[in-house]
């Protein structure tokens, strides 16, 4: 096939980019900057705005499939930037899909969608939608889901996949900021109790994506269906935080705070830094803390048995790969987003 991949420049983008190049498929992208090791690879890479809807045109004429990845993450910032590129990207997305006559979407989602501020304890896809989000970012990816999965027809099939707190070589997001606040001694547990949470390593987050194309069509029992994504082992969090400074040659995180106290202090900050229009993202903010304090892991029974996908790599393997990128490559490679 010849698929575009939104996004393809990003963590989870390039490790789909290159399952699907393993594939023998031929590939578009579409980002905001240019990659010319992309291009290396034979991706016929697209410069633009998946908020503009030309942008988007552009990149997928002639395509006969969308991955689509790209999306403003992060817990801080203006509500339109974000629906900007969560809502109106994905509306663009969807409507390029319909217009081009592209049969098949494959879209990234979050388990975030369904995050409510309590434990999620072995849930499924059943799990409703919050009444009300504490963050821009799965409020606005909440919308875009539900837009997927009613853009259904008799002309698109589209699945919606979860992938949970994506991690591995090359991360530029969760090991760093991690890794930033333990060298900075400002990272401690949130609550008295140990939570327990599912991850996904990167190369079973992009084989989800790859299974889920493959298999995608008008009459597959995954058509216009959720899934939630992770390696289907369930840890504690502090053994997954630990376990990612382990394998960067840190000192593992010892201290705890209370939970009210962190979510007074984020509270606070929140109002300071919106009353004060900060652009900066505070220190704490009460979705973090709420997720850093609360177990949420995933019956896997649907993506097992409907979607065909079994992690290949498990955490002790994934684990010790990143021990072995960060001894070859270091730690200040992966500072920024």
């Amino acid at each position: 096939m010849k698929v575009l991949v939104t996004g393809g420049g990003g963590f989870l983008g390039k490790a789909i980019i290159t399952q699907l190049l393993k594939e023998g498929h031929q590939i578009h992208t579409l980002n905001r900057s240019h990659y010319p090791d992309l291009q290396s690879l034979g991706v016929r890479c697209f410069q633009g705005n998946i908020s503009v809807i030309k942008d988007v045109e552009r990149a997928a004429e002639g395509v006969d499939a969308i991955i689509h990845t790209a999306a403003k993450a992060g817990m801080w910032g203006d509500y339109d930037d974000f629906y900007q590129s969560n809502v109106i990207g994905t509306r663009n997305v969807i409507a390029t899909c319909k217009k081009l006559g592209i049969p098949k979407l494959v879209y990234t989602s979050s388990p975030s969608v369904t995050f409510q501020g309590q434990d999620q304890e072995s849930v499924d896809e059943s799990v409703p939608y919050p009444s009300n989000f504490n963050a821009h970012y799965p409020a606005t990816k909440a919308i875009a889901e539900k837009e997927v999965i009613s853009s259904k027809d008799d002309s698109l099939s589209v699945v919606s996949l979860r992938p949970h707190l994506i991690w591995g070589p090359g991360d530029n997001h969760l090991a760093p900021r991690l890794i930033a606040k333990q060298k900075s001694k400002r990272l401690r547990f949130i609550g008295d109790v140990s939570s327990t949470i599912d991850a996904v390593y990167i190369e079973n987050a992009a084989q989800a994506h790859v299974i889920a194309l493959n298999k995608l069509s008008k009459d597959s029992i995954i058509n216009g269906k959720n899934y939630f994504i992770s390696n289907h082992e369930p840890w504690p969090t502090e053994t997954v935080i630990n376990t990612i400074l382990h394998s960067a040659g840190l000192d593992p995180v010892r201290k705890r705070l209370p939970l009210r106290l962190v979510m007074i202090l984020a509270t606070f900050l929140e109002y300071i830094y919106t009353f004060f229009k900060i652009k900066k993202e505070p220190p704490m903010t009460r979705f973090v803390a709420q997720q850093l304090s609360t177990s949420h892991w995933f019956d896997n029974k649907a993506a097992r048995e409907e979607l065909g996908y079994i992690p290949k790599v498990s955490m002790v393997e994934g684990f010790e790969k990143l021990k072995q990128y960060y001894r070859l490559h270091g730690t200040k490679l992966s500072h920024g987003r």
